[in-house]
């Protein structure tokens, strides 16, 4: 191989790596919570299973690469998830509900004996596994709304029916009434 032919795959290679720490980069500060698992062991067909889950929940799957994925984390000031980056990982990125990506990958972990959930972050904070299986735990973001929404709506269904109650017993009353002065 010439030495211009190397230079040349040098550079394409420099500027291949340049290009996935700045998505990494981008990915981490974008997200508002990440999780961190170890997929060693697990067939491509359970991989592709567990993908589909995700990317139906909203939720970006990716297999990094751990040196430049450990420029990223420093980047972003989560230096700490350092300690989750050994053997093969992938991260799991949600862009709006925290609570979901755990919920999804605690989900595929029952199935998938070989996925290590490792730890994660959530909103620039650093999370152990534990906390990530008590996060797994707490209602979705959807969950709490309806919660609130049915929290807000039983106090005015209660007034309407206590009103209509009382409105209907004046207008017995006063059917009655009209009863008996007609009589």
């Amino acid at each position: 191989m010439g030495y211009k032919r190397e230079v040349n795959l040098l550079a394409k290679s420099r500027a291949v790596k340049e290009q996935l720490l700045n998505e990494y980069k981008e990915k981490l500060s974008r997200a508002k919570a990440g999780v961190i698992v170890c997929n060693h062991g697990i067939t491509v067909e359970q991989d592709t299973a567990l993908r589909k889950k995700l990317r139906e929940a909203g939720i970006e799957y990716k297999v990094v690469k751990k040196t430049l994925f450990t420029f990223a984390v420093r980047e972003n000031n989560l230096s700490e998830l350092e300690q989750f980056f050994e053997g093969p990982i992938a991260v799991a990125f949600s862009y709006d509900d925290p609570v979901k990506v755990a919920k999804v990958l605690k989900e595929g972990a029952k199935d998938l004996e070989k996925l290590e959930i490792r730890g994660g972050f959530i909103e620039g904070k650093v999370i152990s596994a534990k906390e990530v299986d008590a996060l797994s735990k707490l209602p979705s973001r959807e969950e709490l709304i309806a919660k609130m929404l049915g929290g807000l709506n039983a106090p005015m269904s209660g007034l309407v029916y206590a009103l209509s109650g009382t409105i209907r017993k004046l207008v017995l009353a006063l059917d009655a009434i009209a009863k008996k002065q007609s009589a």
